[in-house]
This record gives structure tokens, C-alpha cells and sequence, in this order.
């Protein structure tokens, strides 16, 4: 028998068997045949061939490399599935922690406030603004479409990541010499919902300085966050559908403007629903979303239309937008609604939000609507008068700044101009702000005073040479601006004129103490100075301050509270929280010395310091005020209708150059009071008629020789007077 055919089989060497198979022993009984056909044959397991060994150089070379990539792959397969694992465990966690939809749409921690004008017009908004809730199915399809068209074009096709978008941020910020994570981020919109919800984390009060910082903290982008953003997003795609995904993106993104969502945002701007607006509208809108405060419209019109011009031309090559409607887009950009366009009183709205009560103003967290006292008109007014002088009559460069503001006889601020930059908000407000030196325009309360006492508007005081001793600073004597000393004058002389000597002998006469304690009935809530520099106005005092004060004279004789909110209401509530008709305190000084100041006043600017703030139609009362160094210039007046006040210096407290409050102030001054008066008549000053207020007494002349006459020159005698006033407590 051959070897084939007796069923042998190649060995492992290749060799055949040499031995033929031997048969069954003769004790072993044949296998039945039904028993053998029945039976199931053995499965042979095959055996790999074994790798035959490498040989040479390359063999060597090729099996160490394929010994390592054994290595790698078994590291690879095994990390994935720890990676898995992990993202599995952490978009279950935050899957669990997501809420319902309604939870996170508006998830404002503060409020907003809305602010109108005196009849009842928007003006200004505060607050983060917040137009109620939208979802895709409710707004124009063209703000859907603008959004998906800058933000992520592929957001209905992904699950929430972008690993593509990711890597062409990292290439071109790295292209652009940034960091990987610095610049664009290449988040989709999940991802940056993920940013708005913080990743779930809530704001805490005590974690946080402030909410600003809470956010700031919540758009870091690091890889840590990176890596927690795509677990929260997965869990977000699980958890929510696209257009669910998408209500919250359009109901929490910032917008700029103080605005929260595309619904307050389209309010805001263009004054119209989110469901009314139109491609190039929707273009702006979602302009917003890559810089909000940079391309906001009210900040620069011409700048935000410049980036929806980009976000129309993305629409029309993604197919939102057919080249005809693009056209049309692009030619008729969008513009503010006049009240966006109108947008004023920055310096006023931040007056109201940090005078008003923390927990309906600056604190909210209801949205409060707040009727005011504002008038936009006149609010015109003083700006252009401010911006005509400053550019024609003040030299290029000047660093120079100016405050304004106007108000009623009853205390009702109507303007308000806190400096030079008129359109920001959260400035610096000099009017309300800024403590300075008031100078003369303090000296009307020293007069206030007197004539209180029962002094006279005609009655006779020294001025000349005067010398007070201070104890611990040593003798004073004051001197007037010109040098100069004109003898025996009249107090309406002497206020007309400014002088000091006189003003100062008079606050010794009445007494220090009631001079403060008039100026501070009159509203003057700082500290007013101890020494005899009070009646020259060493004290300081914020320009609303003064106004008011002199607010009160002008209404003859009763203080005032300056205020600026008339109602404050909540969104939906008809009736008010809070109402005020009138700022009108207690009656300061009667109003016989009131009419008599006020008189003096008229004079000091028909005869006196302030001639430059006289207006053709209708009589002023108003003083002058330049502090020492001409570090502040003031002129404060008014007409029958109004007073206003204006203050000028500098920052750093430098010197004006040639400025005194009868100069630029007064000229500021009568510019923003001939366009406020322009249509309206010509009203009488409360004052008293000189002719017919014959002297009902003898005038009365300080005596000479006393503190308030003309000083010794005679040491010994000045040693003398010195040891009298002492003992009369004049010192």
C-alpha cells in the first residue's frame, strides 16, 4: 500500500512516515457500522502555522517593529476604552444634572431697568435686559439662519462636538502665533451653551466677587474646561433636541447693550420682535455674538454693519439667502430705531442707578421700570453747548473737563452732563462725583445768612486790609481777586464784585457756625470748613450739590433734595412701588431774604463777575466761583424756569489756564440756557424791587477798629486786639 493511500500526512518537518500502519489487534472487535455512522466526528482545532523564524538583518528589523506596534496597539485599544469608559461615566453625570427646559432660559441673576423720560419715552436701559422667551419656531427663520450661518454651520449634523472645528481653530491660532487655545475656539453652539450654563456650575455669591467675574471665570478657555465641555455637551445633545439646544443659545447669549437674548436685543436696537426682523436686522444681530460690546450698533453703527455685511455674505453662500435678496441686504443695511438712536443721559441713568434703592436699581433681580425726571431736549442742549465750547473756544488738545447739570425750582434734575465723553455709560461722573472746591459760588450762603438775620441787600460793610488769628496756623489775611480794597460798600456790592474781605467779615459777623449750618439746610452734605476760609468756599462739594442749593434759593427759600425718579414700578404691575411729584424740603431762610438774594444775585450778573452768562430775553441771578490757582471755575444761575450749574477744571486738580467761573463756565452756561429757554416765555425772577424797598432803616456800617474794621498796624495793637478777640471768643 502506497503512503497516499493509506491516509498519511506530511509531519512538521515535511518528512513522510516510514512505517506503514499497523492493523487492529485481533482481539478488538469490529465497530458496528450503525454505531460509527451516528457518531459525530471529532472537530480538529488548527493549529497556526508556526511563525517561522526571522532570519537576516531585515527579518530581525521586521519583527521588532512588529513587536512594538503590539505594544502600541494593545495601549491604544485598551486607553480607548478607559477614555470611553470615562465619557460614558461623565455625560451620564451631567445628563443627570441637566434641567428641565424652562429652567435654564432665562437664568438671569440680576434684573433690568428700564428707564423713561419725563413724558414717558424709553431713554436708557440698565440692567440685563430681557425680552421674554423664544425658541426657533417663534422668531424670523432669517435669525435662525444668520445664527447657524456665522456660529456653526454644521450644528443640526454633529453631536454636539466639532473635532474638525477644534483642529482648524488650534492651525490657525497657532498660524496667527497665538497659543492652541487662544483666539478661536472652534466651539459649536453646544459647546458654548455649555459655556453660558457655566457647565452646570451655579453662581455663588461667595465663590464670586461679583456676576461679572462669575461669567468671566465660566468663558475661560483652558484645556481643562475644553476637556469637561465635551461631556457636557454630549449630555446636552442627549438630553435636549437641537432646537431646544438652540432656544437656550437664543434666550442666554449677551448681545451687548446690557441685553440678554435676541428677543431683548431686537427690542433694544431696532425697536421690533424678534420675529419681525429682517435679513440684514437678523445679520446684525448675530454679528453681536463674536464681540458684543465691541460691534454693538450703539456704540458704532458703522463699525456693526461692517460685520453683518460678513454674516449676509455667509448666508447667501450657505443658501439662506439667494443672491437678489443678499443684494438687497447689503445695499439697505440696518439702522437704529429712533429711540436706540436717541439714547442719552448716560451720565443721568448712572445718577438714578446709585442713588436709587440697591434692590430695585443696581442690586435687581425683578425687572423694574422707572419713570424719571429727564428731559432728552434739554439733556441736547447742554451737550452742544459743552461740545461748541470746548471745540471753539478751548485750545486743541485740552485736557480740560466740564460738568453740567439742570434742574426745576423743586429739585427735579432735568440734565445731566458728566463730562466731556457723553455717549458711555458707567463713567466717571463729575457731576455727581467729583468733590471741589466751590470758591465764591460757596459765598451766597454766607449773604443767605445774614440776610435771614435781618441784615439788608443796601446795608453798608467794610471792605479792606483784614487779619484773623488762627490758633495753631497764626494770622490770615484774605485779599480780594484784583488786589484791591473799595472801602465801604453794599452787600449787593460786595457779592456783585466778589470781594473777599467783605464776604469773610460778614461770615465773622453772623457767626461760622450758622453760615454752615444755612448752607447745609440748603443741601450741602459735606463736611463745610471749621476756619474763617468757609465764607471764600475752602469747602468741597459735588456740582449737584450746589445746584440744588441753589435751587432753593430760587423757589424762594425751601431746600430741595434733587431727585430724578417721578414712579418705579415692576414689569407688569400697574401700580407703583414708589411715586415723588416734588423735591421741596423745609423753608431754610424766609422769603423776603431769599427775594433780596436773589436780587443780589441779578446784579452780580448784569453789573458784576458774571456778565457773560446775561441772556437777551429775560433776567439771571448767578454767581461766579474760582477756587485758589484757578484749580476749579464754577458759575451756577438761574432764570424764573431754571437752574443749572456748571463746573470746569481738570482731573488731576492742575491749574486752569485763564479760566475763571465768569469765563468759559458762564459762557457754557448761557449757551445751554438759551437753547433750553429758546420756546419758552420769559418768566420773572422772585426777587424784590430795589425803587420800591425804600430804606425802611438807617444803614448800618461795621465800626472800624474792631475784627471786622480795618486791622492795626500798630503791632502793640495787634498784640491787643488779639488778646480781646480771645476773650470775646472770636478767635
Amino acid at each position: 500500500m502506497s503512503s497516499s493511500g493509506n491516509g498519511r500526512r506530511p509531519s512538521s518537518s515535511g518528512r513522510r512516515l516510514v512505517a506503514d500502519r499497523r492493523s487492529a489487534p485481533a482481539s478488538q472487535a469490529p465497530r458496528n457500522s450503525a454505531t460509527q455512522g451516528s457518531q459525530k466526528p471529532r472537530r480538529t482545532r488548527k493549529r497556526r502555522a508556526a511563525r517561522p523564524r526571522p532570519t537576516g538583518l531585515r527579518g530581525w528589523i521586521g519583527a521588532f517593529f512588529r513587536f512594538i506596534w503590539r505594544i502600541i496597539w494593545g495601549l491604544i485599544w485598551r486607553s480607548t476604552a478607559v477614555v470611553m469608559l470615562i465619557l460614558g461615566a461623565a455625560t451620564s453625570y451631567y445628563y443627570a444634572q441637566l434641567p428641565d427646559l424652562a429652567a435654564v432660559v432665562d437664568e438671569r441673576h440680576r434684573g433690568s431697568v428700564t428707564m423713561l423720560d419725563r413724558d414717558g419715552t424709553v431713554f436708557a436701559w440698565r440692567g440685563d435686559q430681557f425680552g421674554g422667551a423664544i425658541d426657533p419656531a417663534s422668531v424670523s427663520p432669517h435669525l435662525v439662519n444668520a445664527i447657524v450661518a456665522t456660529e456653526d454651520r454644521r450644528f443640526y449634523r454633529h453631536l454636539g462636538i466639532s473635532p474638525r472645528g477644534i483642529a482648524s481653530a488650534i492651525r490657525i491660532n497657532l498660524s496667527e502665533g497665538r497659543g492652541p487655545l487662544s483666539g478661536h475656539g472652534g466651539s459649536t453652539i453646544t459647546q458654548q451653551v455649555a459655556k453660558l450654563m457655566c457647565l452646570g456650575v451655579p453662581f455663588d455669591a461667595t465663590a464670586w466677587e461679583n456676576e461679572a467675574a462669575y461669567e468671566q471665570d465660566c468663558r475661560r478657555t483652558t484645556l481643562w474646561r475644553k476637556l469637561q465641555e465635551v461631556p457636557f455637551s454630549l449630555a446636552m445633545e442627549f438630553r435636549y433636541s437641537k432646537d431646544e439646544i438652540l432656544s437656550i443659545y437664543m434666550n442666554r447669549a449677551f448681545l451687548g447693550a446690557g441685553t440678554r437674548g435676541f428677543e431683548a436685543a431686537a427690542q433694544r436696537y431696532f425697536g421690533v420682535s424678534a420675529a419681525a426682523v429682517s435679513p440684514q436686522q437678523a445679520a446684525m444681530l448675530a454679528g453681536l455674538l463674536v464681540a458684543p460690546s465691541y460691534y454693538a450698533p450703539t456704540r458704532n453703527l458703522e463699525r456693526a454693519q461692517r460685520r453683518a455685511a460678513t454674516v449676509l455674505r455667509l448666508m447667501e453662500s450657505q443658501g439662506y439667502l439667494s443672491a437678489t435678496e443678499a443684494a438687497i441686504a447689503q445695499a439697505e443695511p440696518a439702522t437704529l430705531s429712533n429711540a436706540a438712536r436717541q439714547d442719552r443721559g448716560g451720565a443721568f441713568a448712572d445718577w438714578i442707578m446709585s442713588t436709587g434703592p440697591d434692590f430695585l436699581t443696581r442690586d435687581t433681580t425683578e425687572d423694574v421700570i422707572i419713570g424719571t425726571t429727564f428731559d432728552p431736549a434739554m439733556q441736547a442742549a447742554a451737550e452742544a453747548a459743552l461740545a461748541n465750547v470746548f471745540e471753539n473756544q478751548v485750545r486743541e488738545g485740552s485736557e480740560a473737563q466740564a460738568a453740567i447739570v439742570v434742574m426745576s425750582a423743586d429739585g427735579a434734575v432735568r440734565a445731566m452732563v458728566g463730562g466731556r465723553d457723553t455717549a458711555g455709560t458707567g463713567l466717571f461722573n463729575r457731576a455727581s462725583q467729583a468733590m471741589r472746591q466751590t470758591g465764591s459760588s460757596f459765598k451766597p450762603f454766607v449773604y443767605a445768612a445774614a440776610l435771614d438775620l435781618g441784615w439788608r441787600f443796601d446795608d453798608l460793610i467794610l471792605d479792606g486790609p483784614l487779619t484773623i488769628n488762627i490758633p495753631g496756623s497764626g494770622p490770615w489775611s484774605p485779599e480780594n481777586y484784583t488786589g484791591e480794597f473799595y472801602g465801604e460798600v453794599t452787600l449787593t456790592e460786595a457779592l456783585e464784585r466778589s470781594l473777599n474781605t467783605a464776604a469773610v467779615r460778614l461770615s465773622e459777623e453772623v457767626g461760622r457756625d450758622l453760615v454752615r449750618t444755612v448752607a447745609a439746610e440748603f443741601g450741602i452734605e459735606s463736611d463745610l470748613a471749621a476756619g474763617p476760609a468757609l465764607a471764600l468756599g475752602a469747602s468741597e462739594a459735588t456740582l449737584i450739590e450746589m445746584t440744588g442749593a441753589y435751587a432753593g434759593i430760587l423757589n424762594g427759600g425751601s431746600a430741595v433734595l434733587p431727585y430724578g425718579v417721578q414712579e418705579l414700578r415692576l414689569v407688569g404691575d400697574a401700580d407703583p412701588l414708589f411715586a415723588q411729584v416734588s423735591g421741596i424740603q423745609e423753608r431754610v431762610i424766609s422769603e423776603n431774604a431769599a427775594r433780596q438774594l436773589t436780587y443780589m444775585m441779578s446784579m452780580a450778573v448784569t453789573e458784576g463777575t458774571g456778565q457773560r452768562a446775561r441772556l437777551r430775553d429775560r433776567p439771571v441771578a448767578g454767581k461766579t466761583g474760582t477756587t485758589n490757582s484757578q484749580r476749579d471755575a464754577w458759575f451756577i444761575g438761574f432764570t424764573g424756569d431754571y437752574v443749572a450749574g456748571v463746573w470746569m477744571g481738570y482731573d488731576d486738580n492742575s491749574p486752569l489756564t485763564g479760566v475763571t467761573g465768569g469765563g468759559l463756565p458762564a459762557e457754557i452756561w448761557r449757551q445751554t440756557m438759551e437753547r433750553i429757554h429758546a420756546d419758552l416765555p420769559a418768566s420773572p425772577l422772585l426777587t424784590i424791587d430795589p425803587v420800591a424797598e425804600a430804606l425802611a432803616r438807617p444803614q448800618t456800617v461795621l465800626p472800624r477798629g474792631t475784627l471786622l474794621g480795618t486791622a492795626p498796624q500798630d503791632e502793640a495793637e495787634q498784640i491787643l486786639m488779639r488778646v480781646l478777640n480771645g476773650l470775646l471768643g472770636r478767635n
